[in-house]
């Protein structure tokens, strides 16, 4: 492990899928029909990319927790999963801070959150992106059950601005 080799890592960001509005506490809103049919193909999709998560980082809000159970059992196996509440609501400073605290045993790492935060995350650490994804995604708007997939190399204390390349962005509505 001591090698000075950089080591290749991915962040997979997830959007929650769409939930049902209601005058009940933000944090505790279900998934809506849709959101339930376009989690696991948010889990198909990532399957079918290869990668295989070390480690998910979900928000603690239902919806989120709720995207997570079906995209995960869409996987060849389940990730460790870690529900943190920072996740909720989180600013893009804030969901930096929360990247640069992984350990360096973990190679891909998923996060399952909230806009605007992952779609902000997403943009700020694109620093270059395959074909015309970067516009794609900007464009999108980043809707529900969508998904980022940002490469970068070195350790997740330095992840900053503008050090990974936009690899794949995936939305189940655009």
């Amino acid at each position: 492990m001591g090698d000075m080799t950089e080591t290749n890592r991915r962040i997979v960001l997830l959007r929650h899928g769409k939930s049902e509005w209601s005058e009940a506490d933000d944090h505790e809103r279900p998934l809506a029909d849709r959101g339930r049919k376009d989690a696991p193909a948010a889990g198909r999709r990532l399957a079918g990319s290869g990668i295989t998560p070390d480690l998910a980082l979900c928000s603690t809000a239902l919806r989120c927790r709720e995207t997570w159970k079906l995209a995960a059992a869409e996987l060849p196996e389940r990730p460790r999963t870690v529900y943190d509440e920072r996740l909720y609501e989180a600013s893009l400073g804030e969901l930096i801070s929360v990247v640069n605290e992984v350990g360096d045993d973990v190679r891909d790492l998923v996060i399952v959150g909230h806009n605007p935060g992952v779609h902000a995350l997403a943009d700020a650490l694109a620093g270059e992106a395959e074909g015309d994804l970067l516009p794609r995604m900007n464009r999108s708007g980043f809707p529900t059950c969508s998904t980022a997939v940002l490469a970068f190399s070195g350790s997740w204390k330095e992840v900053e601005h503008g050090v990974a390349r936009l690899a794949a962005y995936w939305s189940p509505h655009v």
